[in-house]
């Protein structure tokens, strides 16, 4: 009988097993992409978002809206602190018109110590300058020899190497050795400094720099009264061929010392990426097979923002810490330093975010502050620039207009460029990534998708404060 039927007849009983595992072997696939589709979304929706506080209010607000009765206030005991400057002798009219304008807008009310650091000894010339200018105190240190430096085994061989590929590949100042020895000092070694041990707060000056508001209030007695360990300004995207591996490295850290990705942690991760693109077989695929830049191992990505570290006022307790120093030390072992260009600002900000608390953080959105080429300056607080004050003095003919929702004290705006009155000239983004873990208030999904990003916690993009 078989013999009687027509080939293809024949063959529909070997025909049936072959379907059947096809069709298992899709409806696997089919499950497994559905799975994945569902852990993908989990994952990116649920595991990496970040709640709101859940004291039910924004964890970071201005010290400050507007001038304060400095006369009030100067009678209060100071907190142990001092302003802080790296300098070179050649940069004495920087560094000069810099604290000129401190002393102005602050100092000279506050009269809190200066400090200047050089990496070789200083000239007549620059102490006499910079004693006609400081209010207070000030002390020249020469940086110690085997502070300023190389990470230890780094050879002048192996260091030359790195510059010479950083130069051919175009990484900013990655040829420059000097700028490598600033950034890890300013990493690491500046906090250990014998200079520094007296003191529990810093703010870190740099030459060149101005101030366009004034600031009539002591921020180291707010810093202390309100538990904070870290301020800053402006927040950036760092350059991404300047620490490629940086990342990585500081998860790594993370992940040996079984430190938790709370939601301050998860504020430096990128959250951009399409959640589709994201299943866990393609984050294994990017950070443990083919250990892409800025990914960590298990396939999170950085998305590259850092506060700008030439502004910080910030607790020196927290950076000579045992934690912070391990952290450093970790880095410094592996030569990132000069192997790639790790600058101090997006190690300072990754260590910030993942050894801190959202509420031990403060955005300085009251300073009007400029660093070529960028800048930041809050609108003025309407009927709150005490015009009166005999102690504040007369207000600067520039000063910018009195609007209601601004929180400055005598803002003149426009100073990176004349007749630029914005009061930032980069992009918000930044700030409301880092800040969402601090936020209660938060921009709504047509803000965002509008391209409108908060000026700082509890304000919008046109500057009324929010509640």
């Amino acid at each position: 009988m078989k013999f009687l039927l027509h080939p293809s007849l024949q063959a529909i009983p070997r025909r049936l097993p072959r379907s059947r595992r096809v069709n298992l072997v899709f409806r696997l696939s089919a499950l497994i992409l559905l799975l994945s589709v569902l852990e993908a979304f989990y994952h990116s929706q649920v595991s990496l978002s970040i709640p709101r506080p859940a004291e039910h209010h924004n964890l970071d607000e201005p010290f400050s809206i507007g001038c304060q009765d400095v006369s009030k206030l100067v009678t209060r005991p100071r907190e142990s602190a001092v302003l802080v400057m790296l300098a070179r002798n050649s940069e004495l009219k920087e560094a000069r018109k810099t604290v000129e304008n401190v002393e102005e807008r602050f100092n000279k009310w506050f009269n809190y110590p200066v400090l200047f650091l050089n990496n070789e000894p200083w000239s007549e010339e620059f102490v006499r300058g910079m004693k006609e200018v400081v209010s207070g105190e000030v002390r020249f240190e020469v940086i110690p020899e085997g502070i300023w430096g190389p990470t230890a085994g780094l050879t002048e061989e192996v260091v030359g190497e790195y510059l010479r590929k950083q130069k051919e590949e175009g990484v900013y100042k990655g040829e420059i050795e000097g700028y490598h020895h600033m950034c890890r000092f300013y990493s690491g070694e500046f906090y250990n400094l014998d200079a520094l041990k007296e003191y529990k707060y810093y703010w870190r000056l740099e030459p060149g720099v101005s101030y366009g508001c004034s600031l009539t209030y002591d921020p180291f007695v707010m810093m202390a009264d309100r538990g904070k360990k870290y301020g800053y300004t402006v927040a950036l995207w760092e350059e991404p061929n300047t620490c490629p591996s940086l990342f990585r490295t500081v998860d790594e850290f993370r992940t040996q010392n079984n430190i938790p990705m709370h939601p301050n942690w998860k504020a430096m991760i990128d959250e951009e990426t399409n959640w589709l693109l994201k299943p866990a077989p393609i984050r294994w695929l990017l950070g443990k097979v083919l250990r892409r830049e800025h990914y960590d191992i298990k396939g999170e990505k950085w998305n590259l923002c850092h506060y700008w570290s030439n502004f910080e006022i910030a607790d020196l307790d927290f950076f000579r810490g045992e934690q912070y120093q391990k952290l450093f030390r970790h880095l410094d072992k592996t030569g990132g330093f000069y192997r790639e260009r790790w600058g101090d600002a997006p190690i300072h900000s990754l260590a910030v975010h993942l050894l801190l608390g959202a509420k031990e953080m403060h955005h300085f959105s009251d300073v009007g502050y400029y660093h070529e080429p960028f800048w930041q300056c809050p609108q003025n607080a309407k009927g709150k620039q005490l015009l009166d004050n005999e102690m504040i003095g007369k207000a600067p003919k520039g000063m910018s207009e009195e609007q209601e929702g601004g929180h400055g004290c005598r803002c003149e705006c426009g100073l990176g460029k004349k007749g630029d009155w914005r009061r930032r000239n980069n992009r918000g983004i930044c700030l409301e990534k880092l800040q969402r873990p601090a936020a209660y208030v938060r921009p709504s999904w047509w803000d965002l998708r509008r391209r409108r990003w908060p000026y700082s916690v509890g304000f919008d993009e046109e500057g009324r404060y929010v509640m």
